[in-house]
């Protein structure tokens, strides 16, 4: 395990420790809810968030069970605040969580805005910007973004994922492999199958944390707009209420502070 991996652990058992006071905390005196907005947007009684393990924008858990991530935290606050309980949908890549959400199998999440999706569901403004980059492997030999696209480079993506549509478009060259989960991820860029690998940077950091050697490359090919998603089609007033909890936190030391826990890396400044 590396220091950057022993450090996150150590800070995911304190935040195990640290998480049911601060929901007890934050937020003591929220608005009333109205009960409109809670049918609309739980209407079996329970929220249902659809999250997917391996990046600190959705959920990352601790070597004793311990978890984190903003999605992870935010149906947290946002259960509390509706005043219901929340049932945590764990999927294993974006793509599905996204699925699960336009098909009303989840009420929630928190994903990339892409003009795609944002076709099929209904999103607030951005919480969080994210840098989208590549991670490389040591044995690639390669160091900067524009030696990304050549004949012999394969590009490992989520499959489903913006990265897969978005360089299965962009990448003439070099070979897009769509993968199925993180962990596969990992395994090819040791093996050497992968030269790289494609996401947000959120998730680079973390990936790259577990693959010794691997660099995340200056520079960025895009960003991710990362916002509250729900099913399209829902009663007014649950979008009006999501819209209104993601205004509430944006910029705010509650969003900052679950960002620093979850050990989110590679945000946008600009």
């Amino acid at each position: 395990m590396t220091a950057t991996r022993r450090a996150f652990s150590r800070r995911l058992a304190g935040l195990a420790l640290a998480l049911p006071l601060w929901l007890a905390g934050c937020a003591s005196a929220p608005p009333a809810v109205d009960p409109a907005a809670r049918a609309a947007l739980a209407p079996t009684g329970t929220l249902r968030v659809a999250l997917y393990p391996g990046s600190p924008s959705s959920l990352v858990v601790g070597r004793n069970g311990e978890r984190a991530g903003v999605t992870y935290e935010l149906g947290l606050l946002a259960g509390k605040r509706l005043a219901v309980p929340v049932q945590f949908v764990e999927l294993a890549r974006a793509a599905e969580v996204f699925e699960a959400v336009k098909a009303g199998r989840a009420d929630l999440t928190f994903t990339n805005a892409s003009e795609a999706r944002m076709r099929e569901a209904d999103f607030t403004p951005a919480l969080v910007r994210v840098e989208s980059g590549y991670l490389v492997s040591a044995a690639s030999g390669i160091g900067e973004m524009a030696r990304i696209d050549q004949a012999g480079v394969r590009v490992g993506v989520a499959e489903g994922g913006s990265s897969h549509a978005t360089l299965t478009r962009e990448l003439k060259q070099a070979r897009v492999v769509p993968l199925k989960s993180l962990d596969a991820a990992a395994q090819m860029l040791k093996s050497g199958e992968l030269q790289a690998f494609a996401s947000n940077k959120a998730i680079l950091y973390e990936l790259g944390d577990q693959v010794p050697g691997s660099a995340v490359l200056p520079g960025r090919w895009s960003f991710e707009n990362i916002s509250l998603a729900i099913p399209r089609g829902r009663p007014p007033a649950a979008l009006e209420w999501t819209r209104s909890f993601a205004a509430s936190l944006k910029g705010s030391p509650e969003l900052q502070a679950m960002i620093s826990r979850a050990g989110l890396r590679g945000t946008a400044t600009d």
